[in-house]
């Protein structure tokens, strides 16, 4: 077999008419329950709403989403990897040796999808749905997008030599802790030493607790007017506190 023969044989074949068709009513049911989401909430999603907004009876959409937690998986899946594609986007524009940078660009891009897509945001890092669980095995990939990326630029850093190591007093980091650092080295595997570690995991809990603050209404209607400049300050504080 030559190359062209193997080529041949190695491309997909391309969906039939039928696949493009599901494909698309499933792509409409979940752009549909975006919509739901925003107006009524996770708690209050109906599949048969999303149905009858999609023209069709509700047998029909339980072809495609066998039920309300299905959706639910589903909104999940497309919330994280919107989220996932946009912070991808926004640090594969800064140059890859501008670590601060990047980590700046990566809450910023958190914060700016949260705003446009509160209720999306909501359903990711929100309140637990009561009655739904998600299926981690497929929500585990898309909702660790962004956490892999954060950890791959400290990791990245450290590499490089430019994460400095100094910049926070030394702590000691108790045994049951180290052991789950070594666990997410291993996992993902870093060079990042524990200390590093624990101020990335900071860090990154930092950055979403400061995008629901602002999201959920925490501050208050009053207490910040000049939002974008204390949104900044954090991610100023919170890269200098990581070493980057």
């Amino acid at each position: 077999m030559n190359a062209a023969d193997r080529t041949l044989k190695k491309t997909p074949k391309p969906p039939t008419p039928r696949e493009r068709a599901r494909a698309q009513t499933i792509a409409d049911i979940v752009r549909l329950g975006r919509e739901h989401l925003a107006v009524h909430g996770a708690a209050a999603l109906s599949l048969r709403a999303v149905a009858r907004d999609l023209g069709v009876v509700s047998s029909a959409v339980y072809r495609y989403v066998e039920n309300r937690d299905e959706l639910l998986t589903l909104l999940l899946i497309d919330c994280y990897n919107e989220l996932g594609d946009e912070v991808d986007a926004a640090v594969a524009a800064v140059p890859e040796d501008d670590f601060a940078s990047q980590f700046r660009a990566l809450g910023k891009a958190v914060r700016a999808w949260a705003l446009r897509e509160p209720a999306s945001y909501a359903l990711l890092f929100g309140s637990p749905v009561p009655g739904y669980q998600a299926p981690g095995e497929r929500t585990t990939g898309p909702g660790t997008r962004v956490i892999l990326r954060l950890v791959g630029i400290f990791d990245a850093a450290y590499t490089a030599g430019a994460l400095n190591a100094e910049v926070t007093p030394a702590v000691v980091i108790p045994p049951a802790l180290a052991a789950d650092m070594a666990n997410i080295r291993t996992e993902l595997g870093l060079t990042v030493p524990d200390a590093a570690l624990a101020r990335g995991v900071l860090a990154w809990t930092s950055v979403f607790g400061a995008v629901s603050f602002e999201v959920f209404g925490q501050y208050g209607a009053d207490t910040f007017a000049a939002r974008d400049e204390l949104f900044e300050h954090q991610l100023l504080v919170l890269q200098g506190m990581a070493g980057l």
